[in-house]
């Protein structure tokens, strides 16, 4: 009988350390949560817009776990966006196309329709392919990057801080692409001053190639003030209502 009740006693004790435990763990959880929650507001929110539901939520952990300072909400349509949205505005939008055409006009139209409804917030295309057409298409609709998905995590992840900050994420490929285009119209680029002076000149060929304001007064040492009064000039030249419109109807000029 002894032995029963020290076996009993055992128990006992074991079974309240056992739920001890279990509440300390259930409390542990609940201030995790409540820490996290207060943590998510001190991160950027991303919206990623995919209609396929397995590649949208694999790119959102692999784009948080790459840079914990994103919180990447995933949609499957900007009208889903706006039925949970609660009054919440993205830093920046992520859209998916994958294997679509960007020359496809519905394509173009979502991109430019995201570029309009976030005015202040970048848009960025995902996209399967680097062709320079197809790249250069994203931008003239509006968006503010240009991510192929040969890239790495870090990559886009990079791509989207920098559309952030004011930047233009390009691949190395289409860079390049750009670069070979530009040397065989060179002579074609002395042209522009016929309409421009020669400053505007390259602050035209400095927005053609999708540079931030900053990076142009960085480059032609001025001051950012006097790289917004040349392109107010620029845009009223070539009759133009934003920069995307003055880099294309340049490209058009030197075509």
């Amino acid at each position: 009988m002894e032995h029963a009740k020290i076996g009993q006693s055992s128990s006992s004790n074991n079974l309240h350390g056992i739920m001890k435990a279990s509440g300390g763990a259930l409390a542990a959880t609940g201030s995790k949560d409540w820490d996290e929650a207060r943590e998510d507001t001190d991160r950027e929110l991303v919206l990623l817009i995919d209609p396929r539901v397995l590649d949208r939520e694999c790119l959102a952990r692999s784009l948080e776990t790459q840079n914990p300072s994103l919180d990447i909400f995933a949609v499957g349509s900007s009208e889903e966006w706006h039925k949970i949205a609660d009054g919440r505005q993205p830093e920046a939008v992520l859209l998916i196309v994958g294997s679509r055409k960007i020359t496809e006009q519905g394509i173009c139209n979502e991109i430019h329709d995201l570029a309009e409804e976030f005015e202040e917030q970048p848009v960025i295309v995902i996209a399967d392919t680097d062709d320079l057409g197809q790249i250069l298409k994203a931008l003239e609709a509006g968006a503010k990057g240009y991510i192929p998905s040969n890239v790495g995590v870090d990559v886009a992840a990079e791509a989207i801080l920098l559309a952030r900050a004011g930047g233009v994420f390009v691949p190395a490929s289409g860079v390049l692409a750009m670069r070979d285009v530009i040397n065989s119209n060179s002579s074609r680029v002395v042209g522009l001053g016929n309409l421009f002076t020669a400053r505007e000149a390259e602050v035209a060929e400095a927005l053609r190639r999708g540079k931030a304001n900053k990076i142009i007064a960085y480059e032609l040492q001025l001051c950012e003030s006097t790289v917004k009064v040349h392109i107010r000039n620029i845009m009223k030249k070539l009759n133009a209502t934003n920069r995307t419109e003055v880099a294309y109807k340049i490209r058009e000029m030197q075509s």
